[in-house]
């Protein structure tokens, strides 16, 4: 894994986002905004909208062999002709889960993330305790987040950076032939394309729906 980080993450955060936080923290003490609709703001970009896009990404990946190949080995190019394009989203490599390689995606030293694909990165993604544990024992966080893997697979873990962001490309789901390709980014998780995950069995993703309805 690389560490050549090129910006100073021991820094204190810059002068417009104390300046934001202060603004926030005014706004909430008058009554003038919600801190609950602020949270869920938050919620919606860091798990709905923007890990949307990275979902249309696999999902193509997995139905068009040549959309796949094209972005296995030229990232930035595949990823922009879906127009995905925009800060934190440059400088991409993807990497493919297969039976015998899983992979995870850690930034070891802060938050490197590919916003563009995958929306803003959840609290966890930015703790030490993951930041550390993923390089140390990645088995155990893959547990942590109930991912048990083949015996004999193994891990792989990609340290993002501001040269270099990875996304994940999950294995195909087995019991998906024939499904169109909007059925199919219902089986991808921001989760999954980290690699803290995979992708929702068929069986996984009818009992989320029959939740929803009950």
């Amino acid at each position: 894994m690389g560490h050549d980080h090129s910006h100073d993450h021991t820094d204190p955060p810059s002068d417009p986002t104390l300046r934001v936080k202060a603004l926030e923290s005014l706004l909430v003490e008058k009554g003038l905004i919600d801190p609950h609709a602020i949270d869920e703001i938050i919620e919606t970009y860091e798990t709905k909208v923007g890990p949307r896009n990275g979902a249309k990404v696999v999902a193509r990946a997995w139905t068009d062999p040549a959309f796949k190949e094209l972005l296995l080995s030229d990232a930035n190019t595949a990823i922009n002709s879906m127009g995905y394009t925009g800060r934190q989203g440059e400088h991409m490599k993807v990497v493919e889960n297969t039976p015998d390689r899983h992979n995870m995606v850690v930034c070891t030293l802060c938050s490197c993330y590919p916003w563009t694909v995958l929306g803003l990165p959840p609290v966890w993604y930015k703790s030490a305790p993951f930041r550390a544990r993923a390089v140390s024992y990645p088995k155990g966080v893959l547990e942590e987040f109930g991912t048990k893997l083949p015996i004999g697979a193994k891990i792989s873990v990609w340290d993002s950076t501001s040269e270099m962001r990875f996304l994940v490309l999950p294995q195909r789901p087995e019991g998906t032939e024939g499904w169109s390709v909007e059925k199919l980014e219902e089986l991808v998780s921001r989760n999954s394309m980290i690699g803290v995950e995979v992708a929702l069995a068929p069986s996984e993703l009818k009992a989320i729906k029959a939740g929803e309805k009950s």
